[in-house]
């Protein structure tokens, strides 16, 4: 069957919508019974759900039924991409949550709270210098990623981040924010933005809750010794 069809194009539609109102680890109805539902055959909804397996967001477990998996954010470290372009990857909303913008001659400070289907997932803090974004931008413009909006105007022409990863126990202030117990273990980023010129634009600390993120690596075997 076609997944340009009608049936399966309403059966895909309405599984995602079934999906946003589940729990993750709760099973979905029976097969037989979804498929009543939506008022479409079992080859239909079964083509259905293999998008939605091969995306991540359930498994379908033999003599058990198919269980809601927490919906993960996956991306390798080579590839510079912001919390939303990586969210809207995988179909998970994500949206901005407590912002707050510091400034000082030197710099701005932005720090806000990363919010994927309503819960904290991150706490994002850049620095940037003043006479790069306008509080303007940042008043109207801004969604909650520094990278995004920079991407947006072109300028300054964007090259290379430098990032330091470590595991870090949550102070009591960042705990609160992403309403976890003080001293919880973090994921912690910690980066330097350049543009083409070598020159730093923008310095970041990102804390992220374990088990909305997954990152890897891409490393290549190296030349053997002598």
């Amino acid at each position: 069957m076609s997944k340009d069809s009608a049936p399966y194009q309403r059966t895909a539609a309405a599984l995602a919508e079934l999906l946003d109102r589940s729990e993750p680890g709760s099973f979905l109805p029976s097969e037989p019974a979804l498929a009543q539902q939506f008022g479409v055959s079992r080859a239909t909804l079964r083509e259905a759900m293999r998008t939605f397996e091969d995306r991540g967001w359930i498994e379908r477990r033999q003599g058990v039924g198919t269980y809601v998996r927490p919906r993960v954010i996956e991306a390798g470290l080579e590839e510079l991409v912001s919390i939303d372009q990586l969210a809207e990857r995988i179909g998970l909303r994500v949206e901005m949550g407590e912002l707050e913008i510091g400034r000082s001659d030197e710099s701005w400070e932005i720090g806000r709270v990363i919010l994927a289907e309503g819960r904290p997932v991150a706490y994002l803090v850049d620095v940037v210098a003043p006479d790069l974004i306008s509080e303007r931008e940042f008043r109207r413009e801004f969604k909650g990623s520094v990278l995004d909006l920079l991407l947006a105007r072109g300028e300054p022409a964007l090259d290379f981040s430098r990032t330091e990863i470590s595991a870090v126990a949550a102070r009591p202030e960042i705990a609160r924010r992403l309403g976890i117990d003080s001293g919880e273990v973090l994921l912690y980023l910690e980066g330097r933005l350049y543009d083409r010129q070598a020159e730093i634009v923008d310095r970041s600390k990102s804390y992220f809750v374990p088990g909305t993120f997954r990152f890897h690596v891409l490393r290549r075997v190296g030349p053997r010794g002598a």
